[in-house]
């Protein structure tokens, strides 16, 4: 397939340097067969994560020699809530220095012991946060959304029907919030459809209960409304935004996805008891409320970023590039998610690796493959990080969807880089039988996949 071409040129470029097998194969092993423990520079191709790892354009490096770095009331937190709330529309903008403690601040004063959140499906940071404040995250994405073969132009949507029954279970006194992620990360960066939030919005509020946004991927969401939803395609990004966010009560944001920079977030919200709280909090544990972790010139790139990444060109292109490498591992015969998402490419190791049982760890196993056999770092998302023990019965459950997610960083890798990946993936799948399972030899007691060491299973 044909996508549009990159809407910039290159001005700086960073060195790779490939490894042996051997080295890679030596490395995973010290590493305890966990790919956050390998060192970046022993990384060809890194595709752990599109957070953070975007490059920033000359207009934003041109903000940072613009940072006002005054401890309170810096010009350039003013150019980033003025922006903020232009785009999102929110009235109370509390910067924080990335997306998980924005969600952590603003759990820490809504949720409570036995309290119970909603949501399409919550990512690992989120859950973790909830759970944290002794509250049960439930998860009630539609059914297709956890089908890796059904196609559906919006399979992050919110299943009504779910949510509402999970509002009559609980008490709406028991449901602080409910979150909706745009995309939907964990669910294959699938996006959710207008019609799908002001539904959610309407239902929600007829409860009385306030409906917030996991944003940190908007952009891409409102991307794919233009271009899959009736009536939105002659609308801009920015006109679609504003809509979005209307029909909601406030969002995190990890400025290091769609904020096009490498740190930084923030909280907004329309609850001006909230914002008390949560500022007074955020002085405690982040800073002064202007700046909230980060510097002054932090602030300005965050702001810039906001405003070049709602360019339908750019979108077009990083859409366009995702897309590309789904379609060249779909012609090699490649199990993947479909339709393809917004930020990533989401390999189905069940089906993958389908010798290997998920108290194995399949898509772990494929992660480490994918390291060892092509230098390619990429990330489960499956048994290590969302299996959970049942605290009274001590089963084991694990999640539908056992995946490998291929993320890609915002205007970093070319074409040739895509092409590499799909080649060495389909190398590696015509030779998958060879890859063995993993057990856990150490796990800590929350997000135990970012520092869990695994043997391989003989």
């Amino acid at each position: 397939m044909e996508f549009p071409s990159e809407p910039f040129k290159i001005k700086v470029v960073e060195r790779l340097q490939k490894t042996s097998r051997e080295e890679r194969d030596r490395l995973i092993r010290e590493a305890g067969y966990n790919v956050f423990r390998i060192p970046a520079e022993k990384i060809y191709i890194d595709l752990l994560t599109d957070s953070g790892t975007s490059a920033m354009s000359d207009n934003q490096w041109a903000g940072l020699m613009l940072g006002d770095e005054s401890y309170a009331g810096s010009r350039n937190f003013f150019h980033f809530e003025e922006t903020v709330r232009s785009i999102f529309g929110f009235q109370y903008v509390i910067p924080t220095h990335q997306g998980r403690v924005a969600e952590n601040l603003l759990f820490s004063v809504t949720v409570k012991k036995g309290d119970v959140v909603p949501n399409n499906i919550h990512f690992d940071t989120t859950r973790a946060n909830v759970e944290y404040h002794g509250a049960l995250a439930l998860d009630q994405v539609i059914d297709k959304g956890l089908d890796p073969h059904e196609i559906h132009p919006f399979k992050g949507n919110m299943d009504l029907d779910k949510l509402e029954r999970t509002i009559k279970e609980y008490g709406p006194e028991r449901i602080p919030l409910v979150m909706l992620t745009i995309t939907n990360n964990s669910g294959g960066g699938q996006p959710v459809s207008m019609e799908n939030i002001r539904k959610t919005s309407e239902l929600v509020h007829r409860y009385g209960i306030p409906l917030i946004f996991d944003a940190c991927r908007f952009a891409e969401n409102c991307y794919f409304i233009k271009e899959r939803e009736p009536g939105y395609q002659n609308k801009s990004i920015l006109e679609i935004a504003r809509e979005l966010f209307s029909y909601g009560d406030g969002c995190t944001m990890s400025a290091k996805k769609d904020g096009l920079v490498n740190i930084g977030g923030f909280l907004a919200l329309n609850n001006r008891d909230w914002a008390e709280k949560v500022t007074n909090l955020l002085i405690l544990v982040e800073g002064f409320p202007t700046y909230g972790g980060l510097a002054g010139r932090d602030l300005e790139a965050i702001a810039r970023g906001l405003k070049e990444v709602l360019d339908e060109d750019y979108l077009a292109f990083r859409i366009g590039q995702v897309r590309y490498l789904g379609e060249m591992l779909k012609d090699a015969g490649v199990p993947i998610l479909e339709p393809v998402g917004g930020h990533a490419v989401y390999l189905n190791a069940r089906e993958f690796v389908p010798h290997i049982p998920q108290e194995q760890f399949p898509a772990q196993a494929l992660t480490v493959a994918l390291y060892r056999e092509a230098g390619i770092r990429a990330v489960e998302i499956g048994s290590l990080m969302f299996a959970q023990k049942d605290p009274e019965t001590g089963e084991v459950r694990y999640p539908k969807l056992e995946l490998v997610r291929l993320a890609i960083p915002r205007r970093v890798y070319t074409t040739q880089h895509m092409i590499y990946v799909a080649e060495s993936i389909a190398k590696i799948y015509q030779k998958r039988d060879e890859i063995k399972g993993l057990r856990i030899v150490y796990e800590a007691p929350y997000l135990r996949h970012f520092t869990a060491k695994l043997e391989e299973v003989d």
